[in-house]
């Protein structure tokens, strides 16, 4: 009996263990109104009004300068938009959707006689064990693994994200 107590008892706190190892993370904080990324600096801040919460460095679009004008050109997108999704089972560890393609970005791509494309996020690392040291992603904004927790937690659906040059 002892034997069997035991075995239950280590299966338990294994169980307890990787449940307190998850990514999904609670956050109790000051709303975050405002994402902010600076491209050029390579920056995103998450902010409640004007004050900093958060403020992390990123990797972007292999192409990152200038606004994204179509699907597979590299580039992060820059303007105003909004956070409009997460994914909790995204390739990159975690991920929150950017609400890009607005009209503007779509007349622009249909102009050149291409798709604006879509699917643009702030995401984690394809791969945790490597540091990116170029930007890498095919238009989103990247973060760490540990940083996009963070975000996921802190940054809701609706939230505005300013994008600049």
């Amino acid at each position: 009996m002892k034997r069997r107590t035991m075995i239950l008892g280590g299966t338990a706190m294994v169980a307890l263990g990787a449940c307190s190892s998850s990514k999904f993370k609670r956050y109790n904080g000051p709303e975050v109104t405002y994402v902010v990324v600076n491209k050029s600096q390579r920056r995103m801040m998450l902010l409640h009004h004007n004050r900093v919460l958060e403020d992390y460095p990123i990797k972007l679009g292999f192409a990152p300068v200038g606004h994204k004008a179509f699907e597979g050109d590299g580039r992060t997108p820059e303007g105003l938009y909004r956070i409009d999704r997460r994914n909790p089972n995204s390739r990159f560890h975690l991920s929150v959707g950017i609400d890009y393609p607005n009209a503007r970005d779509i007349e622009t791509a249909r102009a050149m006689g291409k798709s604006p494309g879509g699917d643009i996020f702030i995401h984690g690392q394809k791969d945790p064990r490597q540091k990116e040291k170029t930007d890498w992603t095919w238009g989103c904004i990247a973060v760490t693994n540990k940083e996009i927790e963070d975000v996921y937690a802190m940054v809701r659906d609706g939230t505005p994200i300013l994008i600049t040059p």
